[in-house]
């Protein structure tokens, strides 16, 4: 008897799988050469020179020597020298100047009884003060008329005068120097020269007295 042959059983065709493509290696890129490289020590050496270092005692620094004072030297003696004259200052030249002046246009006019005095440190209206007379009142104011056009002529300004057309008593201020014009009489009368000798001595006692006290 012949057997029976089972029919061949019906599969279900699988589906087809992508095939995955294969992974590509990475490859690190060759590092370039520059020169001398360094390289950091590892931690191990860098460890056992710590240890060395450790071990070996520190050396004590040696204290320094204070540097050497050098000698002082000997002060030189000064050297003597001569005693110079103190200037005056230009102020006095300058009135001595315009003093001159003046008693020469008093003496070209031919004033009577001309006297200076020095009012330099004693007074600050003036440096020097002139008195004289005239014979005549005409006589007085001539010589302030010439006084005063001479020292314009000299160069001075801002001079003043007192006392015309009167002419008993002119007063002419140069500035560092006052001239008094006189008749006689009025002169005898007010006596300039006393009053102001007298408080040059009263000034003096007193400055004196201070000094002393």
């Amino acid at each position: 008897m012949e057997r029976a042959i089972p029919a061949p059983k019906k599969t279900k065709p699988k589906a087809p799988t992508a095939k995955k493509a294969p992974a590509r290696k990475l490859t690190k890129a060759p590092a370039r050469k520059t020169g001398a490289t360094k390289t950091k020590p590892s931690a191990a050496k860098a460890k056992n020179k710590k240890m060395a270092f450790a071990a070996k005692p520190l050396k004590a620094a040696r204290p320094k020597a204070p540097p050497k004072k050098a000698p002082p030297r000997k002060a030189a003696p000064p050297k003597a020298t001569r005693p110079t004259a103190t200037p005056k200052p230009a102020k006095s030249k300058a009135s001595t100047q315009l003093l001159n002046l003046a008693l020469k246009s008093l003496d070209d006019d031919q004033a009577v009884d001309v006297s200076t005095i020095d009012l330099e440190g004693k007074t600050s209206i003036a440096d020097h003060m002139i008195v004289a007379s005239g014979r005549s009142q005409r006589q007085v104011g001539a010589m302030a008329v010439h006084l005063m056009q001479r020292l314009k002529a000299a160069g001075y300004r801002g001079i003043q005068i007192e006392g015309m057309p009167q002419n008993d008593w002119v007063l002419v201020d140069a500035g560092d120097v006052i001239v008094h014009l006189f008749r006689p009489e009025v002169r005898t009368f007010y006596n300039l020269e006393k009053m102001w000798s007298a408080e040059f001595n009263e000034a003096a006692a007193a400055d004196a007295e201070r000094a002393h006290g």
